[in-house]
């Protein structure tokens, strides 16, 4: 009777075990905290939608003209070559005491709206990762001044380590609750 009973402990603990396995296996893992504290929050600075008519100081827009050579940030050409005229203008921030370098993107919203998750993805990350060249982040608006996405890096670190966060919304351009 005893052995009996040590055999089915035996047997037992393999599956509880592999119960055990698989349980664990199918839990999220959350990010490291060293991985999410690395990377800044993007700036919480309110759109500055007067500059796209009197920039101020260093500040760069879609008009702005450098008569020496090539303004930097360059969106010209991502502008031009933007799906359906997606991206309008943009607003470009230099580097600040408070604040890292910049650029506010100014979307359209009906065609913003009608982009899948993977195309907004997909056009932040392709934006984002031209204005990382520079040094710069970036922010996504729409004329209504709500921040739509947004791509933060930290340049501190060699590759600059960064995050893309996309707001949640239908196809109607409404916020998901």
């Amino acid at each position: 009777m005893l052995q009996h009973k040590l055999l089915g402990r035996k047997t037992l603990q393999p599956l509880l075990l592999t119960i055990s396995l698989v349980t664990i296996s199918l839990l999220p893992i959350p990010p490291s905290l060293a991985e999410t504290s690395s990377i800044p929050r993007p700036s919480n600075a309110p759109l500055e939608l007067d500059l796209l008519t009197k920039p101020k100081g260093a500040v760069i827009t879609a008009n702005t003209i450098d008569p020496k050579g090539l303004t930097v940030p360059s969106l010209w050409w991502a502008q031009e070559n933007s799906e359906n005229k997606l991206l309008d203008n943009w607003i470009a921030y230099p580097l600040s005491e408070k604040e890292a370098r910049r650029v506010d993107l100014i979307v359209n919203q009906q065609i913003w709206s009608l982009l899948s998750y993977l195309e907004r993805y997909s056009f932040v990350n392709r934006l984002g990762s031209l204005a990382r060249k520079d040094g710069y982040n970036v922010r996504i608006f729409n004329y209504q001044q709500e921040l739509l996405a947004t791509y933060t890096c930290n340049f501190q670190i060699e590759p600059a380590l960064c995050n893309i966060r996309i707001n949640a919304q239908n196809r109607l351009g409404l916020k998901k609750v």
